[in-house]
């Protein structure tokens, strides 16, 4: 299991959002950049990136920064926030970005959505399936930076595409984002149980070395930490493991 750092962007600056509350933000770092080379530093292979300005904007809005951060490092980027046009979708990739991270659209608009996969192929692509907890324990699929509530649960969005047309997909569980409380491991090997096909990225909760070992028995490809590192409660030394390309 590889272990993917998360950058999130806001004007400009390395910041987290509790549970995606825009209104909870807590700032890490002025230059994002120097974040990127740290990881970069320790030998991550990808990193994630989240235009959260883009991502309320419904447009990518940070393309500048984000082509200056790919162009930085050797660190491959997934970009995020915002996408939701086969046009912003071309200008992240063309902007460096080795993947595009689709979200609401994955969500509203399937058809489309599978003809940029069609066109650019699995590896171009993550779908970015954001989700909250129902009160059956069903995951429920969330868009619009989280605002907005589905009635779909996340195996009915994927349900909509062809089975071998999606490859990446990174499941975030709301309830646990940025609150270091743990993974949703139960939810990640109901994933990988369901589409065992599909290379899963689990987001949300992960705060230290046992967690991630946790994460890589449910056999999902990759996990996202963000507040975790930013804070240093993952030690450089202990990461090596989880940072070799899958």
């Amino acid at each position: 299991m590889l272990l993917i750092p998360a950058i999130d962007l806001r004007a400009g600056r390395c910041v987290r959002l509790l549970q995606g509350d825009f209104d909870r933000e807590r700032a890490y770092a002025d230059d994002p950049g120097e974040v990127l080379q740290r990881y970069a530093a320790w030998g991550a292979p990808w990193a994630h990136v989240v235009d959260l300005d883009g991502a309320l904007a419904g447009r990518l809005t940070q393309r500048d920064l984000i082509a200056l951060l790919a162009g930085r490092c050797v660190t491959r980027l997934q970009v995020g926030g915002g996408l939701r046009s086969a046009p912003a979708v071309e200008a992240v990739l063309g902007a460096g970005a080795a993947r595009a991270v689709i979200g609401s659209a994955a969500v509203e608009s399937p058809r489309e959505v599978q003809s940029w996969l069609d066109r650019l192929g699995d590896e171009r692509l993550v779908l970015a399936l954001d989700v909250r907890l129902d009160s059956t324990g069903t995951p429920r699929v969330a868009t619009r930076g989280w605002r907005n509530a589905s009635t779909l649960s996340l195996w009915q969005v994927l349900e909509r595409f062809r089975p071998s047309s999606v490859r990446h997909v990174l499941c975030t569980d709301i309830g646990r984002d940025g609150l270091l409380g743990g993974p949703n491991v139960e939810l990640y090997r109901e994933a990988v149980r369901r589409f065992p096909d599909i290379c899963w990225q689990a987001s949300g909760g992960c705060r230290n070395r046992e967690d991630l070992e946790a994460l890589r028995d449910t056999g999902v490809a990759a996990a996202i930490a963000g507040r975790a590192l930013l804070e240093n409660r993952l030690p450089p030394q202990e990461l090596e493991p989880f940072l070799r390309s899958a």
